[in-house]
């Protein structure tokens, strides 16, 4: 009797806990001091479903993140309760999303000022979580009047001239002369797609110029620090018609824990195609004889600049071991 007693009490809990509705399939857009809101496959219009999530979850040391398609089911109050994760096709740390298949990394032309070597770090970071990655260089109505350094023109000049070659699309823009917004929709539908870049270089604000009636907050850039406010405080997913769009938290930096020192060359696009070559398998393409990319270097075929930035990346990276 205390056995099935024990049994009938788990299986009360375990109602109020799920509810006892149907299962439902949807898709978490946004996550806010331990809520999910989940928009339903179901539902007609973009209204959200406030969902806690299983203990279970913890227990199995999962978390569900923003972007994730997810089971849940309504509970007795009106909310609900994500009761599985589907499988992830991709998961980033930072930010934490899962399942985006296109990263719109957004560099303005100046204020702040373009840096290739973070640049080129974002891109080392988007291609280890194996997600396709478009330039997009903002607030391109400076460089058209003229207010930019000359460091700053040759900087957007390098990029035009370098990363087309590599495979990378580049996007011109404009917010405030809703400039190249259009062409940056189209290439965005189909998609679930991340704004990432620097703080300051205007993510909100392209965002509200591609979508008409969007009012994101955004911040003047700080002169005194060279860099923007972080103007988004959590990752939220934006229907903009036939895609979403996670807004995300502008970033400062970037560091590799994530990644091992032997991912690093196959970060980089033109290292990834020529290493196979290479005469040593597990070749870092510093120093070995018969390394193919340092064959390429020498012929010209691999940018300086590119190469330069990946020796000072794997230098980090070995700080970081050193001092774990």
């Amino acid at each position: 009797m205390a056995k099935t007693g024990q049994k009938a009490k788990k299986k009360a809990t375990d109602n109020r806990e799920t509810g006892s509705g149907e299962t439902r399939e949807g898709r978490i857009v946004k996550a806010l001091s331990g809520y999910y809101y989940v928009q339903d496959d179901m539902a007609s219009s973009d209204e959200t479903v406030q969902c806690r999530a299983r203990g279970v979850f913890k227990k199995r040391g999962l978390t569900p993140l923003v972007g994730d398609r997810v089971a849940y089911v309504l509970t007795e109050n009106g909310e609900g309760t994500v009761t599985e994760l589907r499988e992830r096709s991709s998961e980033l740390i930072r930010p934490p999303v899962a399942n985006i298949d296109l990263a719109i990394l957004v560099f303005s032309v100046t204020e702040p000022a373009l840096n290739l070597q973070l640049l080129d770090k974002f891109l080392v970071h988007i291609e280890h979580a194996g997600i396709e990655a478009v330039l997009c260089l903002s607030k391109r109505d400076l460089e058209a009047e003229g207010e930019m350094t000359e460091e700053a023109a040759e900087a957007a000049s390098s990029v035009q001239r370098i990363y087309p070659k590599l495979g990378y699309e580049v996007f011109g823009t404009s917010s405030r002369k809703n400039s190249g917004t259009r062409e940056l929709r189209e290439r965005l539908q189909g998609h679930l797609a991340v704004f990432a870049g620097q703080s300051g270089v205007g993510k909100s604000s392209l965002l509200n110029a591609i979508v008409p009636g969007l009012t994101l907050s955004t911040n003047e850039i700080s002169n005194r620090l060279g860099r923007g406010k972080h103007t988004t405080r959590h990752v939220e997913l934006v229907d903009i018609g036939g895609a979403y769009v996670a807004d995300t938290p502008g970033f400062s930096q970037l560091d590799f824990g994530e990644l091992g020192i032997e991912d690093l060359g196959y970060c980089f696009v033109e290292m990834r195609e020529l290493s196979p070559s290479c005469k040593f398998r597990g070749c870092t393409h510093v120093h070995e004889p018969g390394c193919a990319v340092l064959a390429a270097l020498e012929a010209g075929d691999i940018i300086r600049s590119r190469y330069d930035h990946y020796l000072l990346f794997l230098e980090e990276m070995k700080d970081i071991k050193r001092r774990y």
